[in-house]
């Protein structure tokens, strides 16, 4: 009396429409993924490698660890170098772990 009864409709949604719809969403995350995510770090690791390849002998670095030093030795033949903390103490370091080169005369500012 007061619930009225309810029917399944006969015919059933149309198909193949969704398929279009689907390919572009999957376009659209694509490129999305590509210029946000992708494409800067794939800059990044290109200028660190740049940053690796031109380090020589007197550069004053930054390490990921936060040391500021200057490069004693660059060995070519590993990928270590060598930097002077101060007149008496050494460290060796993989160049992976250089962050940053810094301008001449930075750590004498400190």
């Amino acid at each position: 009396m007061f619930i009225s009864n309810a029917y399944a409709n006969a015919a059933g949604a149309p198909q193949g429409g969704g398929s279009m719809e689907l390919i572009f969403m999957l376009a659209v995350f694509g490129l999305i993924f590509y210029f946000m995510i992708f494409r800067p770090q794939a800059k990044r690791a290109k200028e660190h490698k740049n940053l690796m390849s031109s380090l020589t002998k007197g550069d004053e670095v930054l390490t990921n660890g936060g040391i500021l030093g200057k490069i004693v030795k660059v060995a070519d033949d590993n990928d270590y170098v060598l930097i002077s903390l101060n007149d008496e103490t050494q460290v060796t370091v993989k160049k992976d772990f250089i962050t940053a080169v810094l301008p001449k005369g930075s750590i004498q500012s400190l």
